[in-house]
């Protein structure tokens, strides 16, 4: 693959010059990209753009329509997803391990808010103003924190750059979203990008391959790419033209090869997995259906795989979770799901309970452990050890240095 290009860009940047600018689809003109919007806007005094400096050690790599996007490895502010902390608790850890582990500074903060994407795409109870005030709140307190923000939540990525757009376009939103901020006293801060955290895993492969421990040569791995990660403002989402000849995002199938698993296809790779924010409330027998027969059984039919990785939220709890009814159904289901930092994690040596937390998902990942080589009733059993100290008030938690 392409080298990543490391940048050495000073926190008081510019933005690109015009003959730098990205085409539109057609490619025939071209227009002004959001990030040069958003320094208009603060040129203007509107907002505060969150720059990525030197201390960030950002890397850079190429989007779907080719521009250079900056992604930042150190000094980073986490944006956690509320479905993985209370669905997926392995999910998040697994992200703040490899950062330690890869000697990363980075700042799980514990004033974030949810994003509140729920009221927006599911149930429409909120409005614009007070959206983009959520929004703005946590890039405020990043800001702040001196740290700059990464999201968790393939949603939270989708739904702050739909933000952006909004922002930048209608300025009464912009003046209500200030009086909000205002009453918080926070100022207006936006950052120069919208960053995804596999994003990151993405451009620390190579560095997570290099710390490998496991042997994943006879894993054969499917990838469902999550719709608010590459459906949403498709043009921030990364690409590379090695992968798929560049029709697909690169995130997470890059992970898999520089892992040295097996990358296999199937036909459904582009449908939703059946999650659909509205569908889950309102229809749940839809969603497990979709996620099943739709994405799951294809992918039995067609590649097999031991695991299927994605890189959000409500994809690994919709893949996972559903297949519990399909199985009782007698369908062809039973493919562990995971995220792509559980993954890196396990790959680089990661307890599979203690820090991965295997046993929240829905799908026995005993088979996949052992094929992995992994111990999994040693792990379990060290696991255990741990949680009857926190049972007995010997400990109050579990902490780092019990992993």
């Amino acid at each position: 693959m392409t080298p990543l290009t490391i940048l050495n860009n000073q926190p008081g940047g510019v933005p690109p010059k015009a003959k730098d600018r990205v085409f539109d689809r057609k490619g025939k003109k071209p227009e002004l990209y959001y990030r040069d919007q958003l320094f208009e806007l603060e040129e203007k005094g509107e907002l505060i753009i969150h720059r990525i400096g030197e201390e960030q050690d950002a890397v850079e790599i190429e989007t779907k329509y080719g521009r250079k996007k900056k992604v930042p490895r150190n000094m980073t502010w986490h944006h956690k997803s509320c479905g993985q902390c209370g669905h997926i608790p392995g999910y998040s850890t697994a992200i703040f391990w490899l950062l330690r582990e890869l000697g990363y500074t980075y700042h799980d903060p514990r004033d974030q808010t949810s994003c509140t994407a729920w009221n927006y795409y599911a149930s429409a109870t909120s409005n614009p103003a007070a959206q983009a005030a959520v929004a703005l709140r946590n890039f405020a307190q990043a800001y702040e924190d001196g740290f700059y923000p990464i999201i968790h939540c393939g949603t939270s990525y989708g739904h702050y750059k739909e933000v952006r757009e909004e922002l930048i376009h209608h300025p009464k939103l912009r003046d209500q979203t200030k009086r909000v901020m205002d009453k918080l006293g926070k100022p207006m801060v936006f950052p120069e990008e919208v960053v995804h955290y596999s994003e990151w895993v993405h451009v620390m492969r190579d560095a997570i391959a290099e710390r490998q421990t496991l042997d994943f040569k006879d894993i054969t791995v499917t990838v469902h790419p999550a719709c608010h990660y590459h459906k949403l403002v498709v043009e921030d989402a990364v690409y590379d033209k090695e992968l798929y000849d560049g029709q697909r995002t690169a995130v997470v199938s890059a992970l898999v090869k520089a892992l040295g698993a097996n990358l296999a296809d199937y036909s459904t790779w582009h449908d939703c997995c059946g999650f659909g924010f509205r569908h889950i409330l309102v229809s749940r027998d839809f969603s497990r259906s979709f996620a099943t027969i739709r994405k799951i059984e294809r992918m039995k039919e067609e590649a097999n795989p031991d695991v299927t990785l994605t890189h959000d939220t409500g994809c690994v709890t919709t893949l996972d979770k559903s297949q519990f009814a399909a199985k009782a159904h007698g369908r062809n289901v039973g493919i562990p799901v995971m995220s792509d930092a559980q993954f890196a994690a396990l790959a680089m040596g990661a307890h599979p309970y203690k820090i991965c937390q295997l046993h929240w998902h829905g799908v026995d990942m005993r088979p996949l452990m052992e094929k992995m080589g992994i111990d999994h009733e040693t792990a379990w059993a060290e696991f255990e050890e741990v949680a009857a100290k926190v049972k007995s008030g010997e400990i109050e938690y579990m902490s780092w240095e019990d992993c």
